[in-house]
């Protein structure tokens, strides 16, 4: 590299020592300036040792580390699931509710128990003024749990039961397993809130 008469060179040795060297200057006289060193220490000097990575311990207490937030955050997680397929299957029979009130609208009459839910969805017989489909989908969907929802007209409890047995798929019990019903809501800590 030349500039106004002076050139310097970039000397890079094998001991990676850095050198700027002037071999010229406006007045002629040759000036050398002194050699920097890379600041690389030596490799017996602990104190200067450049770390290439992670020790062992470090990596262990890492690793306990998310093992203790899994332990602790996972099982609240697990919880919510629970809770969110019952939503979904309540969500799921008020949909249903909602069909089987458009259903009578057009008919004059909820299906019967034999018709079943199907009769959302396909014409049973002669059933005059059915103007169906009533369901967006073209299957009766399953429960969050894939079993089947019961249906039931005329039903103990209105004029039809929708139920969904939860995830043991037996009639009764708590938390994840107990039924979610069309005439009353999901039970949240230890109380049933009714329609």
């Amino acid at each position: 590299m030349t500039f106004r008469g002076l050139s310097f060179e970039f000397l890079v040795g094998a001991t990676r020592r850095v050198a700027l060297r002037c071999t010229g200057d406006p007045a002629g006289r040759p000036y050398v300036e002194p050699e920097t060193r890379n600041p690389k220490p030596e490799t017996g000097d602990r104190k200067y040792r450049r770390q290439a990575g992670f020790t062992l311990i470090e990596l262990l207490v890492v690793i306990i580390i998310i093992g203790l937030l899994a332990a602790l955050v996972g099982p609240k997680l697990f919880g919510r699931v629970g809770k969110g397929k019952q939503a979904a299957a309540q969500a799921q029979i008020e949909l249903f509710g909602a069909a089987l009130d458009n259903f009578r609208l057009d008919v004059g009459r909820y299906p019967t128990s034999d018709e079943g839910l199907k009769a959302l969805l396909v014409n049973p017989g002669a059933i005059e003024n059915w103007d169906g489909s009533y369901l967006k989908k073209e299957e009766i969907p399953l429960d969050p749990w894939g079993h089947p929802y019961l249906y039931k007209s005329p039903g103990e409890h209105g004029d039809y039961d929708i139920i969904s047995h939860g995830g043991d798929g037996v009639d009764g019990g708590e938390g994840e397993n107990q039924d979610i019903v069309s005439w009353k809501g999901i039970k949240r800590a230890g109380e049933r809130i009714d329609r």
